[in-house]
């Protein structure tokens, strides 16, 4: 019965680290690819006036 306890750690353990890979490679990926995009203005510029800015 321990050494069977100690298989279900063993593989509990296994399990955590990968998905915890696998998540680390997600970040890493998604990162790449939002470097890569161009980044977005979702306003549109403000018109150029004659005016000054009050203080």
């Amino acid at each position: 019965m321990f050494e069977y306890a100690l298989h279900r750690l063993r593989h509990d353990d296994l399990v955590r680290r990968a998905e915890q890979d696998r998540l680390a490679r997600e970040v890493l990926r998604l990162r790449r690819a939002a470097r890569h995009q161009p980044p977005t203005n979702p306003e549109p510029p403000h018109p150029r006036t004659n005016f000054t800015r009050a203080a």
